[in-house]
């Protein structure tokens, strides 16, 4: 049984948590410490607000264990914000978070709120079929280093790349019912 970790600082961990209950023989974990980050044998980080998910992993003492873990190998997928998150560098601000990808991300690329929108996208990466790709205040990656595989672009915009142990996608897999990108992280990741 695979301990699967989800941030749980703030965000989507809910969602995370319910799709990855759907996958046989992942065990889902909250993961608010240290001890909990040491126990999952790979972590997602949510949707949320990437600016409130940083503080709060400096305030609860998780920022440095996870960039430790991170460069020692463990698998971690960033969602959204928590693509921000993973980021080396994000436009128009002189600082990172965990700054592990080799990155640059644009935030809320797209707008608002009110202009979240979904389609439907053949990744092959993860699947021949077309999947449902939500975007809410969607970030988009706007420069990648030599070791990083673009996954998906959508009007010469970088939508999902992963770099060796890191995934990194700026739609949100979780608020749909589809399994294949949790899937796909859990078991070929």
């Amino acid at each position: 049984m695979k301990k699967v970790g989800v941030l749980a600082l703030q965000g989507s961990v809910e969602e995370h948590i319910s799709i990855l209950k759907k996958i046989e023989g992942i065990e889902p974990i909250k993961v608010k410490t240290r001890e909990e980050l040491m126990e999952v044998d790979r972590l997602i980080i949510p949707g949320g607000e990437s600016t409130t998910m940083g503080k709060l992993l400096r305030d609860f003492n998780l920022l440095n264990p996870l960039v430790d873990r991170i460069k020692d190998g463990m698998p971690v997928w960033g969602t959204c914000a928590g693509m921000i998150l993973l980021a080396k560098k994000i436009e128009g601000s002189p600082e990172g978070h965990l700054m592990v990808m080799d990155i640059q991300v644009r935030r809320n690329a797209y707008g608002r709120q009110i202009y979240s929108f979904m389609i439907r996208k053949v990744i092959p990466e993860f699947s021949n079929e077309k999947i449902p790709l939500i975007f809410i205040r969607a970030p988009y990656i706007t420069e990648i280093g030599k070791n990083v595989t673009p996954l998906l672009e959508l009007d010469g915009h970088i939508l999902a790349a992963k770099q060796e142990n890191m995934l990194a996608t700026s739609f949100h897999p979780e608020l749909t019912n589809n399994t294949v990108v949790h899937d796909y992280f859990c078991n070929k990741m």
